[in-house]
């Protein structure tokens, strides 16, 4: 429980360095892998806005890049009072995650929810479905 609430505490700080200079919508994400490595992302926006990189997908980024493959927690933190990941990140999650990966959606380090990805993405395309 301690760990994550420092977790939130490090995705409201990190929401700071958000660089959203069209939406004003700051998102930060700090992903825990199952070798308990901690990376952190921000979303980035673009003038041309299908290039902008969600907080999620590049807090993963940063982890897939060092070699990590599997998601134990992620933690999503945005300006709306709950901010849920968008269809894209979702699915991006779904790519790394089991069934035991939290996936915690915060307002703050008090109120929380937390999911798992077969909630937040049911009936889903995984590299399952490709075996």
């Amino acid at each position: 429980m301690t760990e994550i609430k420092d977790l939130i505490k490090r995705t409201i700080a990190l929401k700071e360095k958000a660089y959203t200079p069209y939406s004003h919508f700051r998102v930060a994400a700090a992903v825990k892998m199952k070798s308990g490595k901690i990376y952190e992302g921000i979303n980035i926006e673009n003038a041309a806005y299908s290039p902008t990189l969600c907080a999620e997908r590049s807090a993963l980024a940063g982890a897939i890049s060092a070699g990590e493959r599997e998601i134990d927690t992620i933690i999503i933190n945005g300006d709306s009072e709950y901010t849920y990941p968008c269809g894209v990140c979702r699915q991006f999650i779904r790519e790394f995650a089991d069934k035991d990966t939290k996936i915690i959606i915060a307002k703050d380090e008090n109120s929380y929810k937390t999911y798992t990805i077969d909630e937040l993405l049911p009936y889903s395309f995984s590299k399952e479905d490709l075996e």
